[in-house]
C-alpha cells in the first residue's frame, strides 16, 4: 500500500493528509521518465547512500515542481479536491465542450482539464523552441519545392509515391506562389518525452492543427486556480504571440493592415466547433461557414445582411479536400465554389496553403533528417522517433523484426483510396496479432508506416475520489503525457514559437494520449529566467473614425441563425403554455364542454403537440391525454414541446459567439432538463398529467430566462432584431389563430373557453384587474386584440414588428419599408368595428353554452376575423419576404461565377 493510499484508508478523525505527503508517494511507472523527479522512474524510491531517510523524497523533486507545489504547502487532499470541483464548474459554466462528433440528439461533452499544469524548464523550452522552428523553416521550404520545381522528387530525396498519392497532395496548386510568400503560418508539432529525458517528435500537423483555442481557456482556468504559482514560476505568456499572428496574416494579405480575416469552420457539428467560435471572438476574426461565402471575378466576399464584403484572408479550420467543390471533393457543402481560382489569382490570403496536408503523413518524418543536410546544411536539433516507411522494401524489411516495439500507422490516415486504420501498438499484440499485421503489411506495404515507441513521460495528476471517511480526499497519480507545440508566422522575422502549448493526458493505465478515448488536456506552463512579456491584443489608440469602423458584421447565416433562434424560443413557450392549458382543462371543471375541447384539440393538431390521427379530446380524453404526454419528449413525429427545445439548442450553437454564458448554459440546462425528466418518467411507467405539468412549470420558468436574456443582455443590432422579429412573427400567427378558432369553434362563447383564451394570451392577471369576473367578448378584444400596452396583444406585435422590419432595413424613422406594410395596421382596427356581431349566414348547429356571455354562437364578427387572417397570413409572407431579402441572397444565384 503507498503512502496516499495510507492516508485515504486512516482511521476517522485523523489528520487529513497533505499535498507534500501526497506528492512524495505519487510516481511515474517503471520505465517512464517522471516529470515530477526530471528522472526515469526505477520503482519504489530508495534512500540514496548517506542521505537521510526523511528527505530522500524531496530531494528527487525537481526545483520547479518543487517551487509550484510550495506554494500550496499548507493545502490538504480535501482543498485539492475542492480546487478540482471548481475548476470542473468553470468548464461547465463556461460551455467549454469537445465533441466526438457531436450527436445532435446528445448532450455536448465537457472540456476535459487535469488541475495541475505540465512545467517546462527554460533550458527544456530553449531546445524545444530552437528545435520546432528548425522543423518549421524545412517544411516551408519542403512544400515551396513539392508546389514548385519537385527537384525533391526528382533527385530522389522524397519518393513520388508519397507525396503524390497522398489525398492532401492538390495537383491543382502545382506552381501557385501563396498570397505573402508563405505556405505555412501555422503548425504544431506533437512531442513525446522518453525515458533519456530528451524530447522526441512523435507527429506534426500542418493542415488545420487544433488547441489553440483550447490552450488559451486551460491557461485562464489553471492560472486562476494558482495565481501565486503562476506569478512565482515566472511562466511566460501568450497574448504577444497571438498578436503577432494576427499582424502578421494582415500584412501578408492582399490588403495589408486594413485587411479583413474570416475564421472558416465547418460548423457546430463539429468536434472542436467550441474552439473556432472562441479563438475568432478572442482573435477579432468573423466567425463563417462555407455557405456564408461566395466568389465573384476571383475575388471573395462575405454575405452579410448590408450586402457583399469583401474578405482578404482566411484562417481555415476545414480540411483542404472540402475547400472548393468545384474542384476538389464535389459533394462538400463546407467549402466555397471558386475558392482555389481566387487564391491562384492573389485575391485572398489562406493560411495555411492548401495542400499542406501531405505534410502530416508519419512516413515523412523519416526522410526530414536528410532533407534538412540538403536544404537548410543543418542536423535536426529535435530528433524525431525513428520511422520507416515501409513502401521502400529495404525499411520494411529492416523494420518488420522490430514490429513488437512499434507502432503501426497509415501512411495516408483518412485516405480513400488507400487502406486507413487507427493507429495500433505493436507491444499490445499477442503473436497472431503480431503474424496478421505483418502479413498486411507485406501485401500493402506502401500504406503502412511503422514508428518506434518509446514509453511516454507522466505527470502528475489530480484524481478527485471524494472523501469517503472525514477529512480523506483525492489522490495523486502519474499519468503519460504528449505536448503539442504550436509554431505561428511572426511576418518578416519568419515564425515565433508559443510558449506553452496544449499537454494531452493519457486516462489512467493507458499510453494513447487522445480526447476520443477518455483523455484530458493540461495546461503547459513554459518558464522563463528573462522577463515576462506582459503585452495585450486591446488595440491601442483607437481613434473615433476607427471605433465608427468596427460595427460588428452580421453574416447572412448568423442573421438567419438568430431569426430562428427567436422563432424556436417563441413556439417552444408556445407549445409549453398550450400543453400545460390542455391539460389543465381536460382534469378542470370545463373537462365536458363540447365547443372547449373542440378548440384544445384543433390547437394541439394544428400545433403538432400531437399527430392528426389522434382522436380528440372530444371523442377520447384519455386517450388524446396519453398521445399529448407521450409526445413532450419526443423529437420525432409530434413537434412538441421537446422538438423546439432541441431545435432551440442547435440553433443557439450555430450562434454561440454571441451569446452571453448565462444565456448558453441555461439553453442546455433547460433542455438537458426536460428530456431527462421526461425519459426518467418514462423508465417508471407512469408518467401522469401531474408530473407532466411540473416539468412544463419547471421548463416554463426556464423560458422566462432564455427570453430575458435576449430581451435584456443582447446588443440592439440587427441580428438582435432579426431574433426579435423571429419572435413576433410566431407570436402574431399562434394567437391570431388560436383567436380565430376560439371564434370559430364557439370555445369563446363558454366560461371554460374564455378564460382558456386569457390564459393563453398569457393576460390573466391584467384581465382580472381590469374587468374583474366579466364575461364580455367586447372587453376580451379590447385587451387581447386592441390594447396597445399589452405585449401580448395582435395590436402591440403587429405595431413593434412593422417598427422593426422597418428599422431592419434601414428606413428614416417614422417611415415604414415596403415589408412593414405588409403587416396588417392596427391603427386602422377599432373596437366598436371589431365587436360588430351581424348574425351569421349560417347559424351552427346547437351546443351546450354558459348563457352569462354577451356574444352569442349566432354572430361571426366578421371584420375581426378577417383581421386575424390578415394577420396569420401576414406572418407566413413575411418570414418567406425576409428569407429572400436577407438569407439568401437570391439575386445574386443566378449570377455565373467568373474563372477566366
Amino acid at each position: 500500500m503507498n503512502q496516499s493510499q495510507q492516508a485515504q484508508t486512516s482511521e476517522p478523525g485523523a489528520p487529513a493528509p497533505d499535498v507534500a505527503a501526497l506528492m512524495q508517494a505519487a510516481q511515474a511507472a517503471t520505465g517512464h521518465f517522471d516529470e515530477l523527479r526530471g528522472a526515469v522512474s526505477r520503482g519504489n524510491p530508495s534512500t540514496a547512500p548517506g542521505e537521510p531517510e526523511a528527505d530522500a523524497g524531496k530531494a528527487r523533486i525537481t526545483d520547479v515542481w518543487r517551487q509550484f507545489f510550495s506554494t500550496m504547502k499548507d493545502d490538504t487532499a480535501s482543498d485539492m479536491d475542492q480546487r478540482a470541483t471548481n475548476l470542473a464548474r468553470q468548464v461547465r459554466d463556461n460551455g467549454i465542450t469537445y465533441n466526438v462528433y457531436a450527436d445532435e440528439n446528445g448532450p455536448q461533452r465537457p472540456w476535459s482539464l487535469d488541475l495541475f499544469p505540465l512545467l517546462v524548464d527554460p533550458q527544456s523550452w530553449q531546445q524545444i523552441e530552437a528545435g520546432v522552428l528548425q522543423r518549421m523553416r524545412l517544411l516551408e521550404r519542403v512544400m515551396a519545392d513539392v508546389y514548385g520545381p519537385q527537384t525533391l522528387l526528382h533527385d530522389g530525396f522524397l519518393p513520388p509515391a508519397l507525396v503524390h498519392a497522398h489525398p492532401g497532395y492538390l495537383r491543382a496548386m502545382h506552381g501557385v506562389e501563396p498570397v505573402g510568400g508563405r505556405y505555412l503560418h501555422i503548425a504544431a508539432f506533437d512531442l513525446a518525452r522518453g525515458p533519456d529525458g530528451n524530447w522526441w517528435v512523435e507527429a506534426q500537423r500542418s493542415q488545420a492543427p487544433s488547441g489553440l483555442g483550447y490552450l488559451l481557456e486551460n491557461r485562464l482556468a489553471i492560472s486562476a486556480q494558482f495565481p501565486q504559482a503562476f506569478q512565482s514560476l515566472r511562466v511566460q505568456r501568450l497574448a504577444s504571440t497571438y498578436r503577432a499572428l494576427m499582424d502578421s496574416l494582415k500584412a501578408m494579405s492582399p490588403a495589408g493592415a486594413d485587411a479583413h480575416l474570416a475564421l472558416l469552420t465547418p460548423g457546430p457539428y463539429n468536434e472542436t466547433y467550441f474552439e473556432h467560435a472562441y479563438l475568432a471572438r478572442y482573435l477579432g476574426l468573423t466567425l463563417v461557414e462555407g455557405n456564408d461565402l461566395l466568389v465573384r471575378d476571383e475575388c471573395l466576399f462575405l454575405k452579410t445582411l448590408k450586402g457583399l464584403v469583401p474578405v482578404h484572408g482566411l484562417l481555415k479550420r476545414v480540411d483542404d479536400q472540402y475547400l472548393d467543390p468545384l474542384e476538389l471533393r464535389a459533394d462538400s457543402t463546407l467549402g466555397v465554389p471558386g475558392l482555389l481560382q481566387a487564391i491562384r489569382a492573389g485575391n485572398v490570403m489562406v493560411a495555411n496553403a492548401p495542400g499542406s496536408a501531405f505534410l502530416e503523413s508519419p512516413a515523412l518524418l523519416g526522410f526530414l533528417p536528410a532533407l534538412s543536410r540538403h536544404l537548410l546544411g543543418e542536423r535536426l536539433t529535435l530528433p524525431a522517433l525513428p520511422t520507416w516507411w515501409c513502401g521502400e522494401r529495404s525499411a520494411m524489411e529492416e523494420a518488420l523484426p522490430r514490429l513488437a516495439d512499434c507502432a503501426i500507422k497509415p501512411t495516408y490516415p483518412g485516405s480513400l483510396d488507400h487502406g486507413t486504420f487507427e493507429s495500433v501498438l505493436g507491444g499490445k499484440l499477442c503473436a497472431r496479432g503480431l503474424d496478421e499485421w505483418a502479413g498486411r503489411i507485406v501485401r500493402q506495404a506502401e500504406d503502412h508506416t511503422l514508428q518506434g515507441y518509446t514509453p511516454l513521460s507522466q505527470m502528475p495528476t489530480w484524481q478527485a475520489t471524494g472523501a469517503v471517511t472525514p477529512g480523506a480526499g483525492g489522490e495523486l497519480l502519474a499519468r503519460s503525457v504528449m505536448l503539442r507545440v504550436f509554431v505561428v508566422s511572426d511576418g518578416a522575422r519568419g515564425w515565433r514559437v508559443l510558449p506553452g502549448g496544449l499537454a494531452r493526458v493519457a486516462s489512467a493505465g493507458q499510453e494513447i494520449t487522445s480526447m476520443q478515448r477518455g483523455g484530458s488536456s493540461a495546461d503547459v506552463w513554459a518558464l522563463t529566467r528573462g522577463e515576462v512579456d506582459h503585452s495585450t491584443l486591446l488595440a491601442p489608440h483607437l481613434t473615433p473614425e476607427s471605433l465608427l469602423q468596427r460595427k460588428r458584421m452580421i453574416t447572412s447565416r448568423a442573421a438567419e441563425n438568430l431569426f430562428w433562434l427567436g422563432r424556436y424560443t417563441e413556439r417552444a413557450e408556445n407549445a409549453i403554455r398550450l400543453a400545460r392549458l390542455t391539460l389543465e382543462c381536460l382534469h378542470g371543471e370545463e373537462q365536458s364542454t363540447a365547443p372547449l375541447l373542440t378548440w384544445l384539440s384543433q390547437m394541439a393538431v394544428a400545433n403538432t403537440l400531437v399527430l392528426p390521427g389522434v382522436p380528440s379530446a372530444l371523442q377520447a380524453p384519455r386517450v388524446f391525454e396519453r398521445s399529448l404526454i407521450d409526445s413532450l419528449g419526443s423529437t420525432s413525429g409530434a413537434t412538441s414541446v421537446g422538438y423546439y427545445l432541441r431545435a432551440l439548442k442547435m440553433v443557439g450553437s450555430s450562434v454561440r459567439e454571441r451569446l452571453s454564458q448565462e444565456h448558453w448554459r441555461i439553453i442546455i440546462h433547460c433542455e438537458e432538463e426536460f428530456f431527462a425528466r421526461c425519459a426518467a418518467q418514462r423508465r417508471r411507467a407512469d408518467f401522469s398529467a401531474l408530473q407532466a405539468l411540473q416539468i412544463l412549470k419547471d421548463t416554463s420558468d426556464q423560458m422566462a430566462a432564455i427570453t430575458g436574456a435576449q430581451t435584456d443582455r443582447m446588443t440592439r443590432d440587427d441580428g438582435w432584431r432579426l431574433l426579435s422579429i423571429g419572435r413576433h412573427i410566431e407570436r402574431l400567427g399562434f394567437l391570431s389563430s388560436a383567436l380565430l378558432r376560439g371564434l370559430d369553434t364557439g370555445s369563446l362563447h363558454t366560461d371554460g373557453g374564455f378564460d382558456a383564451m386569457i390564459e393563453l394570451f398569457d393576460s390573466a392577471i391584467t384581465f382580472h384587474a381590469q374587468f374583474q369576473q366579466s364575461r364580455d367578448i367586447a372587453a376580451l378584444v379590447d385587451l387581447l386584440v386592441i390594447d396597445r400596452d399589452n405585449p401580448r396583444s395582435i395590436s402591440w406585435i403587429a405595431h413593434t414588428l412593422r417598427g422593426r422590419l422597418a428599422r431592419l432595413a434601414g428606413s428614416d424613422p417614422n417611415r415604414l419599408c415596403a415589408l412593414s406594410l405588409k403587416v396588417p395596421n392596427p391603427s386602422a382596427w377599432g373596437l366598436a368595428q371589431l365587436c360588430d356581431e351581424a348574425p351569421d349566414l349560417v347559424t351552427p348547429a346547437p351546443a351546450p353554452v354558459d348563457t352569462s356571455t354577451t356574444g352569442q354562437p349566432g354572430h361571426c364578427y366578421e371584420l375581426l376575423k378577417d383581421v386575424l387572417h390578415q394577420c396569420t397570413h401576414a406572418s407566413f409572407l413575411v418570414s418567406d419576404e425576409i428569407s429572400a431579402t436577407y438569407f439568401t441572397h437570391s439575386g445574386l444565384a443566378n449570377q455565373s461565377l467568373e474563372t477566366s
